[in-house]
């Protein structure tokens, strides 16, 4: 029987716009093409999850519109367990605005909506579900008192949480010490542990202080460099091979999603790391949020 990993975060509908090159402040860029996905990081690692063959019960709240609706349809076909997205009556569903230029490179405004009420009253809703479960892998596009009640309620139970600290913000000593991994980028990284990463030698710097605040497992995601490991205090630098990125957009999401599904079948973290890294590497080839995110058929390694 799989294990059940549970992902608790955003969902979001997104606005892309690619062009030739990112506008400056104040500035007009004309020529660019137009789509619409859906995304939103804890959806995109929900949809991860789910096509990497795992299984995944989603948590999120969306608005009782149209966005938030199709949402739900798409889910339900990705086979993600959708009956704890929870519907708020006042807020729309979250929206992002993503400009994406000629080298894949992107900047994002998100705008929350009911993303921003998912509330730890709502966790409690869900408490039997988080607490069965084997991983809980979590964001930060949800408010950090809602990841910091779910995080400690997981972690009373043995559940094995997994958090992706992004958008970069700051995380108390209390959340750390609740995470089995955390896989920070770079940035991300650099706002956590005060370090200034630009290789291997600095990314262990980084990992080391990160560690010392009471996770064992940090995953620094270096782009395309590859990704560093830090298990207890061994490190492994898993390099990846130069690949032509259309858009970035996603790429994260799959990395941390595919890691968690590589460990709930029980492979060792460099084994999950690898597969993840092959997985995000096929991302960043294809335009779009979850519509660039492969399935589980599709990696070679």
């Amino acid at each position: 029987m799989s294990k059940k990993i549970v992902v608790i975060g955003s969902c979001n509908t997104d606005m892309v716009v690619k062009s030739d090159r990112l506008p400056v402040p104040g500035e007009t860029v004309l020529g660019g093409a137009f789509m619409m996905n859906l995304g939103g990081k804890g959806a995109n690692q929900a949809v991860t999850v789910a096509r990497m063959g795992g299984n995944v019960t989603f948590v999120a709240k969306i608005g009782n519109d149209f966005f938030g609706k199709q949402s739900i349809e798409r889910y339900n076909e990705e086979k993600i367990n959708t009956d704890y997205i929870f519907s708020d009556p006042f807020l729309p569903s979250g929206v992002a605005q993503i400009m994406v230029d000629m080298n894949g490179e992107n900047c994002i405004v998100v705008a929350s909506g009911a993303n921003a009420a998912l509330r730890p009253e709502d966790i409690d809703k869900v408490k039997d579900i988080i607490e069965s479960a084997d991983f809980l892998l979590m964001q930060l596009e949800i408010p950090m008192e809602t990841v910091e009640y779910a995080a400690k309620m997981a972690c009373q139970k043995g559940v094995k949480v997994i958090l992706n600290p992004a958008p970069a913000a700051f995380l108390s000593n209390e959340l750390l010490k609740c995470l089995y991994a955390i896989i920070p980028n770079k940035t991300e990284a650099e706002m956590l542990s005060g370090v200034k990463v630009t290789d291997w030698a600095s990314a262990k710097h980084a990992a080391d202080v990160i560690g010392s605040k009471g996770v064992e497992t940090v995953i620094i995601t270096l782009g395309s460099k590859g990704a560093l490991i830090k298990e207890g205090s061994q490190y492994q630098e898993i390099p990846v091979k130069e690949i032509k990125a259309v858009d970035t957009t996603a790429a994260g999401d799959t990395f941390c999603g595919t890691i968690c599904v590589g460990l709930s079948e029980g492979l060792k973290i460099k084994e999950a790391v690898v597969m993840a890294s092959h997985a995000s590497a096929i991302t960043v080839t294809r335009p779009g949020a979850q519509a660039s995110i492969p399935y589980r058929q599709e990696l070679t390694f």
